[in-house]
């Protein structure tokens, strides 16, 4: 009989356990992750009435293949440009909150007597809720259209990337084993310049490579260069001294803006299951049920630290970042668990052999009991917020609205912001890029040219002038790029005083380029003589190729450009926070009575209060619908409302509403919502909306004003404008910008 090697045994055995829990949780509507780890309990050596798995290290491996699928798949749905947008509310919620949850973690680990790493680990562990049971349980609720889940998506890309940056740290930290302030600092430092690197590189090439290819990739070809590319980022990222989590974290990101996201995403899926389904099987196998007995306390103890703190933290977070008391406590309550990061950390501990035994069973029963009390957490955050109304002080409540609709009234920026804010990004974005090119050029292409050439000093020379050459379009835009030439302008005539500022700017980037340089040819040359040699070749080049330097880096950044924005996401998370009105997308069912009507025969701003802002059909897409316009069967429309007056449309519309995180074909949605101040010398002053032509001017709707506290949703068209009034636009931002600017 032919002998069967003990890893497919293993795996049948895997498979097939995984497969009947699965079964059994999805009957019981309870989250497949849960099913996987009671299968790696039945199956692993600590549960000896079923056959256990014999080549347990084989099957690690396996896990951490799994790891970079989960973290890869991650990085697809978490795209960096995602990160930008989340704006300040997510990220002031997010960090207060697992800032206040790690020292939480901490904090308990040391009072229960466990060591340092120990309570470290522990602080990690539960700082980072669940992405997946969020979703699941939003959806079996029905309450992703309402304002806060919008809060909450933000929130959870904080705490994404606030994960991967903890790996690195507490991998830092355990092998260091104690604590220094500069090394954390270095790796910190070295953590951000490989991830701006890697994000300008990776958007650089490979959607390009992509593009170029696109008409040789079927599905197959698509999944193999995908896994590939994979793959390829993971080694790196190991060899620059990182997790292969983070690499694969990295590539995902890339690829997230590339147009073939979704298809890789979808090929993908499967692949990910399968080998997610493995890791988390290999998680449940380290359960030690009699750890977790004996280890009782403090497990339900670290159950209402999570419960209580994430709460607390969560909501308070979103308080201080503006938003309703209401939406804030939504917001915490739904936070309320924690999920896979907790898990990938709690392995990291594992492997480093670092954490004590009884940390990674402990840290799976809270996560079981937690996912459990989600569900209830969010049906509860309405009561909880009605019982504090009502024991709440009056002016404590009204305090709590007016520092919100204070805080997230946006004022006209100023041309310093403008300025300060290009400059940082031209110096940090290119800097990187140049201190790369210089890693690159002494740590690999000197070697190799001085093995081929027998005069070190001509190799030295010959690996200086490539660097140089390659450096020198980057060194062009560090001296001389500036986008907001009108900013820098104003500030330039406004006031004299400017003027000082403006050229130490000037100063520290001229110095900068010069240090670069400097650094370059101080292999061959003395310092002092490396610095006059650097002054004596910048000055000239500048001189003399200054346009072909500029044409040349204006080529590599348009191509730049046109690789990030090949795909965008179609994710609105701004709101209108005085009316608790934000947007919103829904897609027109077959059986919805809308089909075939005009927005004007519908009336829906009459009878429901929303107002349509983009229509969808296909490719084609429609801004701003004239009331004439129509809806037809799979129209995908956005538009703008309350929670409360969303629900109403929702039944009109669909059975179930489309994610606002759902990505699809095509460009980043165009309409935002803009809040602009009207000052007293405003030339639509004393006119009426109507006689200001806004909506011709800026192709927008007013949906709201404010005016001395009071506020008015859908404003009547014959409503006269006031000096002091705040008027809330939806359109594209960039022409509401232009109109305002310029009025």
């Amino acid at each position: 009989m032919n002998h069967i090697p003990h890893l497919i045994v293993d795996l049948a055995l895997i498979l097939g356990a995984a497969g009947i829990t699965t079964i059994l949780f999805k009957r019981l509507k309870q989250p497949l992750v849960l099913g996987y780890l009671l299968a790696g309990l039945l199956v692993g050596p600590n549960f000896p009435l079923f056959p256990s798995v014999v080549e347990t290290e084989s099957i690690q491996i396996w896990a951490e293949i799994g790891v970079i699928f989960l973290l890869f798949n991650l990085g697809l749905e978490f795209s960096f440009k995602k990160l930008v947008k989340v704006g300040s509310t997510a990220a002031i919620s997010g960090l207060f909150e697992v800032s206040f949850m790690l020292l939480s973690g901490y904090t308990a680990g040391q009072l229960m007597g466990w060591s340092h790493l120990d309570s470290l680990f522990l602080g990690g562990i539960i700082s980072i809720s669940s992405t997946t049971i969020i979703i699941r349980a939003f959806e079996e609720l029905g309450v992703k259209s309402q304002q806060f889940a919008s809060v909450v998506m933000g929130i959870l890309v904080i705490e994404d990337l606030v994960a991967v940056l903890l790996m690195v740290l507490l991998s830092t930290l355990a092998v260091s084993q104690q604590f220094e302030g500069i090394e954390m600092l270095a790796s910190v430092a070295k953590l951000v310049f490989f991830l701006i690197l890697w994000f300008l590189g990776g958007i650089f090439i490979f959607p390009s490579f992509i593009k170029s290819f696109r008409r040789y990739m079927n599905d197959e070809t698509v999944m193999i260069t995908s896994i590939a590319l994979c793959f390829l980022m993971v080694t790196i990222a190991t060899q620059a001294g990182f997790s292969a989590a983070l690499g694969a974290f990295i590539m995902g990101s890339i690829l997230a803006e590339t147009t073939q996201a979704e298809k890789i995403e979808h090929l993908l899926k499967p692949v990910k299951d399968l080998f997610g389904a493995i890791f988390f099987v290999s998680v449940g196998m380290l359960i030690v049920p009699s750890l977790m007995v004996q280890y009782a306390v403090p497990l339900l103890i670290l159950v209402v630290v999570v419960i209580v703190g994430k709460t607390l933290f969560a909501s308070v977070g979103s308080l201080i970042a503006g938003q309703p008391l209401r939406s804030s406590i939504q917001a915490g309550l739904s936070l309320s668990q924690i999920g896979e990061f907790s898990f990938i950390i709690a392995n990291l501990g594992i492997a480093l052999r670092v954490t004590s035994d009884f940390l990674y069973p402990i840290a799976v029963g809270v996560s079981v009991i937690t996912t459990f009390t989600t569900p209830y957490c969010i049906k509860a955050a309405v009561p909880l917020y009605e019982w504090i109304k009502e024991r709440m002080p009056t002016k404590w409540y009204n305090f709590l609205n007016r520092y919100s609709n204070t805080t997230q009234t946006i004022r006209t920026h100023s041309h310093w912001n403008d300025v300060l804010k290009d400059y940082l990004q031209v110096i940090v974005l290119n800097s990187v890029v140049i201190i790369a090119l210089l890693l690159l050029a002494s740590r690999a292409l000197l070697p190799l040219v001085q093995r081929r050439m027998p005069d070190p000093l001509l190799g030295g020379v010959l690996t200086s002038a490539m660097a140089l050459l390659a450096m020198a379009p980057f060194l062009w835009a560090l001296v001389f790029k500036r986008s907001h030439r009108s900013s820098y302008k104003a500030l330039w005539i406004d006031r004299k005083f400017n003027r000082g500022p403006l050229l130490l700017l000037e100063l520290l980037r001229v110095t900068l380029a010069v240090v670069f340089v400097s650094i370059l040819l101080s292999t061959f040359f003395t310092v002092k003589m490396a610095l006059v040699i650097a002054a004596l070749i910048i000055i000239p080049s500048f001189a003399l190729f200054y346009q072909k330097l500029q044409r040349f880096y204006n080529r590599i950044e348009t191509r730049f450009i046109e690789n990030l924005n090949a795909r965008e996401q179609s994710q609105s998370t701004l709101t209108l926070p005085p009316w608790d009105a934000h947007l919103a997308f829904f897609q027109i069912s077959a059986d919805s009575p809308l089909i075939g009507q005009s927005l004007q025969e519908l009336k829906l701003r009459e009878k429901y209060g929303i107002n349509v802002v983009l229509i969808e059909r296909g490719s084609k897409r429609i801004l701003l619908p004239k009331p004439t316009d129509r809806l037809f069967p799979s129209d995908r429309i956005e538009v703008i409302g309350t929670d409360s007056q969303l629900q109403r449309f929702k039944d009109l519309v669909e059975q179930r509403r489309v994610s606002e995180g759902n990505k699809y074909l095509g460009e980043e949605s165009p309409i935002a919502l803009e809040h602009i101040e009207i000052r007293g010398g405003h030339s639509f002053v004393g006119k009426n909306i109507r006689e200001s032509q806004i909506r011709e001017l800026t192709n927008g709707l007013v949906v709201g004003l404010e005016r001395e506290g009071h506020r008015i949703l859908n404003p009547e068209s014959s409503e006269v404008i006031q000096a002091g009034d705040i008027l809330w636009i939806a359109g594209h931002k960039k022409y509401i910008r232009e109109v305002f600017q310029a009025s």
